[in-house]
């Protein structure tokens, strides 16, 4: 079978970070950091910069600050499936803010490589 890599790049491009910002939706529920989306939109208009440098240092030398790995996953039972155990609970997490950025940004890089390089039969 022929071995195909792909590089991925450390550089984190402020324009695809900027464009994963404006995507938060404004209503959401507070992440782990306290800040609301609609507020972190508006700062980060004028963090970018600073944003994009830091976590392309981090994602260059393998670090994920303590601060970032933090979650809260909270259970919530829904009314509706009382029949089945497990289907009858729904689970909430809640993440820092920029976390929810980066994943987008890493998952969106994973599955460019997957489309790319057909690494799933349905692509």
């Amino acid at each position: 079978m022929e071995q195909r890599a792909f590089n991925i790049s450390s550089i984190i491009l402020k324009e695809k970070i900027s464009k994963l910002i404006k995507s938060l939706l404004n209503n959401k529920v507070l992440g782990l950091n306290g800040i609301l989306n609609k507020f972190f939109k508006i700062v980060a208009l004028v963090i970018i910069k600073d944003l994009v440098k830091t976590a392309s240092y981090y994602f260059a030398n393998k670090i994920i600050p303590k601060s970032l790995k933090k979650f809260i996953i909270m259970v919530l039972y829904k009314k509706e499936k009382k029949n089945s155990f497990l289907g009858g609970y729904k689970l909430i997490t809640f993440k820092n803010t920029l976390v929810k950025i980066l994943e987008k940004y890493i998952v969106n890089i994973i599955l460019k490589a997957v489309k790319k390089y057909k690494l799933f039969l349905w692509n």
